[in-house]
């Protein structure tokens, strides 16, 4: 993109997020499931949250890592679905420079976030699997803690430059954003200046970010099953699998939209732009619901105690009324 030299350019104060294009007549309907999908998301994960912040023997490191992946789940979606059902529903779409900006950066922030976690607990898988002995030892609150605090500070250092590219791009177009939420190449496309440096940087970010975490987790499951494969009964074979079979689930419904949408957005130039768009807005809806539903279903410790909050609040429930 050349910079407009003959344009008179602007400092946006507000931006107009206009929804999907080409589904105005229909976004009241598409906002029902997708309002459905963020209450099941708050309740799935604050719950998931409550259950393993409250119960003294779920402070292991796989549960640990869990709440943050809920936690994180909680911030995606909050920063974007509550803005996307007001665009729906009351055509609310103004939005200032300033929180369009900070928005941005909880998306982005919280989705390298995730890819951090989810290599975190690969690792976790890796150590109790093939290094069973010495997991205790490596994989203390301590070092959980220093973890998450390397994720959170990892996601803001990658991210926090985006702040300063967009604010020194100069507009002179539009200000009416093409999206339910603002994200990063979006809003430097209505940018006048050459974006240049902006692509490269999302295309290094996609890359040493996103991509090396999936290359050390693809790698942490080949050592994985190498080892399971080596045990010498089948029960053990089949009881070390079904450790990582939540873990696995969630990394898929984390990585596959995720490179989908990456290829799709620079080589699907065949796909219409408004499939692209609810494509980005089922990513920031359909990972956090689904995340807390697989642990909840396929983690027998969490399964249980769900089923115990449930049975309490249904008893007191009954000596109420």
């Amino acid at each position: 993109m050349m910079p407009a030299d003959n344009h008179t350019f602007f400092a946006p104060v507000t931006y107009i997020l206009t929804g999907i294009p080409g589904t105005e007549e229909s976004q009241v309907w598409i906002s029902i499931p997708f309002c459905l999908m963020y209450v099941v998301t708050l309740l799935g994960n604050s719950l998931l949250l409550f259950i393993i912040l409250t119960e003294q023997s779920l402070h292991e490191p796989m549960y640990l890592f869990v709440s943050m992946l809920a936690a994180a789940d909680l911030v995606l979606s909050t920063t974007t679905v509550p803005k996307m059902l007001a665009v729906f529903w009351f055509r609310a779409g103004e939005i200032s420079f300033a929180a369009c900006l900070t928005q941005m950066f909880f998306i982005h922030v919280s989705f390298i976030a995730e890819s951090a976690i989810l290599l975190a607990m690969a690792f976790d898988r890796y150590v109790a699997i093939c290094d069973p002995l010495r997991y205790t030892i490596m994989l203390t609150k301590s070092m959980i803690g220093k973890m998450g605090l390397a994720v959170v500070t990892r996601s803001f250092c990658f991210i926090f430059p985006l702040i300063f590219l967009v604010k020194q791009l100069k507009f002179c177009r539009t200000n009416l954003l093409p999206h339910t939420y603002c994200e990063h190449m979006a809003i430097a496309r209505l940018a006048c200046d050459d974006i240049t440096v902006n692509v490269w940087y999302g295309i290094a970010m996609a890359i040493l970010v996103i991509g090396l975490d999936a290359v050390l987790i693809a790698l942490s499951y080949g050592l994985i099953l190498r080892a399971v494969f080596l045990l010498p009964s089948k029960d053990a074979r089949l009881k070390a699998l079904r450790t990582c079979s939540s873990h696995f689930c969630v990394i898929l419904l984390f990585y596959t939209p995720a490179f989908f949408s990456y290829f799709a957005y620079r080589f699907g130039h065949i796909i219409p732009g408004y499939i692209l768009n609810l494509l980005a807005n089922l990513y920031v809806l359909i990972p956090p619901m689904l995340n807390p539903i697989v642990y909840g279903v396929t983690t027998k410790e969490i399964l249980k105690r769900v089923i115990n909050v449930f049975h309490c609040w249904c008893r007191r429930s009954s000596l109420v009324s």
